[in-house]
């Protein structure tokens, strides 16, 4: 059982690498840590008012321009940031790799954009002798850093690109101040150690993202199988009764929004059990997977193939011009699926019948449907199997009585 699990969530999480030599991801788990990245919108603003209220006090104290050219930089910056992450909940959740590559693509430039102009002011702040701006310039430094592991380790290439273009200048500006003459004792002294600190928390960080990173990764991945597990069936990979539910909710809306019908098909295979009893279970279980996958290559993308269970199958067939569609397609499966199998150097041989229930004329709610495509399954059946039949105003009026 195991090892059908993980051959299920294989099937179902395609993995990939975002450059060589990174830790291989799902696309859901990347979806995932793109969405972290854009629901951070309050320390971008908290980090953008604090360095235009430093390039401001910067201006005031020193009296140079410059300053407010900086703070104007860094109003539209992070203005421009702001309306990204605004832009990005309006979109999401994005569907596919390019995509969200290209949002990744841009929030990494505000971040660079923002690590550069608080760069910027470190160095200029540190080419003058005024300590409360050193002090309050390197302190915008670590919170910068210690901001950007917790929110973007997910992102580590961003992370560490953000903290390189912010630490790296400002460790060669404390270098570079510490040999400036001045008359304070330890004066170089003092701004030595300050930029090995600087150089050395930084280091110490790129270790914590790398290890913040697989911890993530590790972390979403198995909430994100636990949730695929919970939605499929572990022996054919195919939407169990939960994800049928969510599905049929979705379908259902557009049915009601639009009036175009949808179809559900009750499949159960006929003659199965008399292949598990003369063949056992293993070769039933490989029978069943091959239903699967012939299913799976008959219907359309946006319709869903559902396992209820044992040799019961689910159809869900959306978007219908006219109720003779469900059953072409059911005719189709029959003919598909009565097509011998081959399993373990044998042949086996079996059929399907099939019942149909649409909406909204049998109702729009899931439980109502599928037991009146039941109940027309159940008299197909009866009348010599492999055959369709639709749900017929008896099957809803005994559901009716039932009630």
């Amino acid at each position: 059982m195991k090892r059908d699990n993980q051959q299920a969530l294989d099937q179902r999480r395609p993995t990939f690498r975002l450059f060589p030599g990174s830790v291989s991801i799902a696309l859901p788990v990347y979806r995932e840590f793109v969405d972290m990245l854009y629901s951070m919108w309050l320390p971008i603003f908290g980090l953008g008012m604090v360095f235009v209220a430093v390039c401001v006090l910067a201006a005031f104290q020193l009296g140079d321009p410059i300053y407010v050219t900086l703070a104007i930089a860094g109003v539209l910056t992070t203005s421009l940031r702001l309306a990204a992450v605004r832009a990005y909940m309006r979109v999401s959740p994005v569907a596919n790799l390019p995509d969200l590559l290209r949002w990744e693509w841009r929030y990494a430039i505000g971040n660079y954009i923002s690590a550069a102009l608080l760069a910027l002011l470190t160095v200029m702040v540190l080419t003058v002798h005024d300590p409360m701006l050193h002090l309050i310039a390197v302190s915008l430094i670590f919170s910068f850093g210690a901001g950007i592991v917790a929110r973007t380790s997910v992102r580590p290439k961003v992370c560490v690109i953000s903290l390189l273009i912010a630490t790296v200048p400002t460790v060669a500006a404390l270098a570079f101040h510490a040999f400036d003459t001045h008359s304070d004792s330890l004066h170089t002294e003092m701004f030595l150690i300050e930029a090995a600190l600087v150089a050395m928390i930084a280091g110490l960080s790129l270790q914590t993202v790398a290890h913040l990173y697989r911890t993530a990764v590790e972390h979403h991945t198995a909430k994100h199988d636990l949730a695929q597990l919970a939605k499929y069936d572990a022996l054919t990979g195919l939407p169990n009764r939960l994800l049928l539910r969510e599905r049929f909710q979705l379908a259902i809306g557009e049915t009601i929004r639009t009036g175009q019908p949808l179809a559900l098909h009750f499949l159960d295979l006929d003659g199965f059990k008399a292949v598990n009893d003369r063949h056992g279970h293993p070769v039933g279980d490989a029978l069943l997977k091959q239903v699967a996958r012939r299913l799976q290559a008959i219907v359309r993308a946006e319709d869903t193939v559902v396992r209820l269970g044992g040799d019961e199958f689910v159809v869900l067939q959306t978007g219908l011009e006219h109720e003779d569609e469900a059953k072409m397609l059911a005719r189709r499966m029959i003919r598909q699926l009565s097509l011998p199998y081959g399993v373990d150097d044998s042949v086996s041989g079996v059929s399907v019948s099939v019942g149909i229930a649409t909406a909204p004329k049998q109702g729009v709610e899931l439980e109502r449907l599928l037991a009146c495509a039941d109940a027309a399954l159940y008299r197909a059946k009866a009348s010599g199997k492999a055959r369709a039949l639709f749900c017929s105003r008896d099957d809803s009026d005994n559901l009716n009585l039932a009630a």
